[in-house]
């Protein structure tokens, strides 16, 4: 064997026992999670003599009305974000104007303000909206921030398409809006799943907008309602773990079964042509 070939192999045990070390907490999670509440105790994290999933029951439960609001808001702030920031993407690639690229940068940038920053104004524009507490705050909130990454990614995925069918469909009596209708909508398949995709996990993960915008369960998504499963006495571990495996199964899904469509949006209009 070959000395470059030993070396690579000594290289697998850091990365095994990384791997270790980021199992370990999801293990624990699940295993809390199954145990009866007589067996939680500090100390070495056994498997369960006694497995149940009546702290599944109890968590889920509690925690629906919630899980209807995620997918709620979760939902209209993807499909909304997804659709302005394709038309917004598909400007700023295709149609050069006075202004454009500073425009573009200005837009970006709102992506890169910290959530805390604005917490304050923002409660305070829900309040005399008459939306805070509501569910439409939050789908307000999640679109509004999520419109410059769509836009950056949208745009880096149209520069990829030939502007030869813009002349074309130009040549062919098309305005603006019919190009992007008949042409560039449906091209735009491969870019709205990923996109999508990416907004998607995102927003169901998000926790300081949920804390902050919302009060009570008729608003409160489901990681802020995972948190509150504590309570303010004795703290049931193993439903909170129970929530918390149930508040990450649609992303953990996603992720395991459209992880070929991910990759994708990492590598989405980085090669042009």
């Amino acid at each position: 064997m070959s000395t470059r070939k030993r070396h690579f192999r000594w290289v697998y045990i850091p990365l095994l026992i990384l791997v270790i070390v980021y199992v370990l907490p999801i293990y624990s999670l699940v295993n809390t999670s199954f145990k009866p509440t007589q067996e939680i105790k500090y100390g070495p994290v056994r498997l369960p003599a006694d497995p149940t999933i009546e702290s599944y029951k109890q968590a889920f439960e509690r925690l629906k009305p919630s899980l209807r609001n995620s997918i709620i808001m979760t939902v209209l702030a993807t499909l909304i974000s997804s659709f302005v920031g394709s038309i917004t993407g598909y400007i700023f690639s295709k149609f050069k104007f006075k202004g454009s690229n500073a425009l573009f940068i200005t837009i970006i940038i709102g992506f890169y303000i910290a959530p805390q920053s604005i917490l304050i104004p923002l409660v305070l524009f829900m309040g005399r909206a008459g939306l805070y507490n509501t569910i439409t705050s939050l789908v307000l909130t999640h679109t509004a921030y999520g419109v410059p990454i769509t836009t950056m990614l949208f745009k880096n995925y149209y520069d990829s398409i030939p502007d030869e069918i813009i002349d074309s469909a130009v040549v062919d009596g098309c305005d603006v809006p019919k190009i992007y209708r008949f042409i560039f909508l449906p091209l735009s398949i491969p870019g709205f799943s990923v996109v999508m995709i990416f907004q998607f996990t995102n927003i169901w993960n998000e926790f300081l907008y949920g804390l902050t915008l919302s009060q009570g369960v008729h608003s409160q998504p489901v990681t802020v309602a995972v948190a509150n499963l504590k309570g303010t006495t004795v703290a049931a571990w193993n439903q909170i773990c129970a929530g918390a495996v149930i508040s990450t199964l649609p992303v953990v899904l996603i992720y395991m079964f459209l992880l070929k469509m991910i990759i994708k949006g990492l590598l989405m209009g980085s090669v042009k042509g």
